[in-house]
């Protein structure tokens, strides 16, 4: 395998790769409208086309998969795709996003397939909250999801909350406690206007320096955990006084993108190259037009040696920021979705 990197001189070394475009929640931050347009079913990949494209990036340098949606345990034998993933020797990491609803249902199938790491977002511990918020009257199987894949002895178990003031900014220790108490840990988003979210406002973010100075007064301090220089995870670790460790991505206020290595595979084929990118590159059609692996891999490396993104910094710059897209553009072209391309 070789590497390729891009203008910036980012090494391609992570794939985001949704399985589906629907979900089973409905959440502010992401699918708060009515009405949604779909991709075709027939364009949807198949396994094997997962499997294979998968192959092709490993060959320019990924070696951590991220399995996501939509929901991706709404998408049937997942396990058959996880059981093909893990066998990949190239692959030192592969992991799924999910809401937590059929968690309880797939957790002990998907570890046995060869899944390593699970996270699962987890915005309020108040089921009132969470029909308000997103929807949805299964709060209480989430939290048994999360049980379950505790039990299940992942390598990782892991809980994402984005944070929004006015709705959850007042659970910062809550969660926190509740993660500790199962020994899992805890990581915060700072919202993001992206995709789906329609109406984000600047004014709904809780920074990350706000965040820290809420928990470190309750705590009495936080500190740094030292930065991994290998590391292009996008969540800054911290320690409590008594060793718990939790995360915080903040891609609003603080953004990464200098060290992002993150790809993201669409349902359909769809590659793009940052969250925040507008036009992605078609991988499907020369797949299925029968095109060889070294073809692929030449498509691959042309796309990744060209990129230039910097959309979260370049986002933070903008004197007057509102939401990425309004519903008519969502509309227009469903891949813009969160949803659909995977956060």
């Amino acid at each position: 395998m070789s590497g390729v990197l891009d203008r910036l001189g980012r090494p391609l070394g992570s794939l985001r790769l949704s399985v589906t475009d629907r979900c089973n929640m409905r959440c502010r931050y992401c699918m708060p409208e009515e009405e949604y347009a779909w991709l075709p079913r027939a364009s949807l990949l198949t396994y094997e086309e997962m499997d294979r494209l998968v192959g092709v990036f490993g060959r320019l340098g990924v070696d951590k998969v991220r399995i996501t949606g939509g929901e991706p345990l709404l998408r049937a034998d997942l396990a058959v795709l996880v059981e093909r993933l893990a066998a990949k020797p190239f692959l030192t990491d592969l992991a799924l996003t999910t809401n937590g609803i059929l968690l309880a249902r797939d957790a002990r199938t998907l570890r046995e397939a060869g899944l390593r790491r699970v996270t699962v977002s987890l915005d309020t511990l108040d089921p009132e909250r969470a029909y308000a918020f997103a929807r949805t009257k299964e709060h209480g199987r989430i939290l048994a999801g999360i049980d379950a894949a505790v039990e299940a002895g992942y390598a990782s178990v892991k809980v994402n909350a984005v944070i929004i003031r006015g709705f959850n900014d007042d659970e910062l220790v809550p969660l926190l406690e509740y993660a500790r108490g199962r020994g899992i840990e805890m990581r915060f988003i700072e919202y993001m206007d992206v995709g789906g979210a329609t109406r984000w406002e600047m004014g709904e973010v809780v920074p990350r320096r706000e965040m820290l100075a809420r928990i470190g007064a309750h705590y009495g301090g936080v500190e740094a955990e030292a930065e991994n220089a290998t590391s292009r995870a996008p969540a800054d670790r911290f320690r409590l006084p008594d060793g718990t460790r939790f995360g915080i991505i903040a891609s609003t206020t603080e953004p990464f993108c200098r060290t992002c290595d993150r790809a993201r595979l669409t349902v359909d084929g769809t590659l793009f190259t940052c969250l925040y990118g507008t036009e992605g590159v078609d991988l499907r059609e020369p797949l299925r037009l029968g095109r060889d692996d070294e073809a692929l891999v030449a498509l691959l490396e042309r796309t990744w040696g060209r990129r230039t993104d910097r959309g979260a910094e370049l986002r933070a710059a903008l004197p007057e920021r509102g939401a990425l897209y309004q519903i008519g553009a969502l509309r227009a072209d469903p891949r813009r979705e969160m949803h659909t391309r995977g956060g």
